[in-house]
């Protein structure tokens, strides 16, 4: 079985904040519709942190939580205790679903754990500057190329516009 390849989903606002008080401190509702396809019908990497800023496990996905709490235990999730088990179940869930990466969609120490894995990152930069208290890793942007751009305008209920880019290794 050949290793299905790491990406991360993030959104990232202008100056590195990615969520406030469990929460993100923007509405983009077109970044939120491109989350959902973006990871539909894979394995989804995430804290139990990020686990608990969900209404519950997200459908049409591998959810599987990271966390140290030995009794944590959640419907429709798969819990690992560290970030290499998330991936090793995270391989045997996409050979399952014949998906063809693996998504890292947060928190922080996840997203900085599976940096030096990850072949691609679906970025979303929010166009603003709000106050935060998780921000995501420092990473070297020159040892990406990018390869796709699209700019999300503010619509109606959002608070932000954004740019979303796919990012590759270079």
């Amino acid at each position: 079985m050949s290793e299905t390849p790491v990406a991360i989903v993030v959104a990232v606002a202008k100056n590195g904040i990615i969520g406030r008080e469990g929460s993100l401190p923007w509405r983009v509702r077109a970044d939120l519709r491109r989350f959902r396809s973006t990871t539909m019908g894979k394995p989804i990497v995430m804290g139990r942190k990020t686990f608990q800023s969900l209404p519950g496990a997200l459908d049409g996905r591998a959810n599987i939580v990271v966390t140290r709490e030995r009794g944590f235990s959640a419907e429709g999730v798969e819990v690992a205790h560290d970030f290499e088990d998330a991936i090793a179940l995270a391989q045997t869930a996409a050979a399952r679903l014949g998906a063809d990466e693996i998504c890292v969609i947060g928190g922080a120490s996840l997203f900085g754990e599976a940096l030096p894995l990850a072949r691609r990152i679906y970025f979303t930069e929010i166009d603003a500057e709000p106050a935060g208290d998780v921000a995501f890793p420092a990473f070297d942007r020159a040892a990406w190329r990018e390869n796709a751009r699209e700019a999300l305008p503010a619509d109606g209920g959002d608070t932000a516009g954004a740019v979303f880019t796919i990012l590759e290794r270079a």
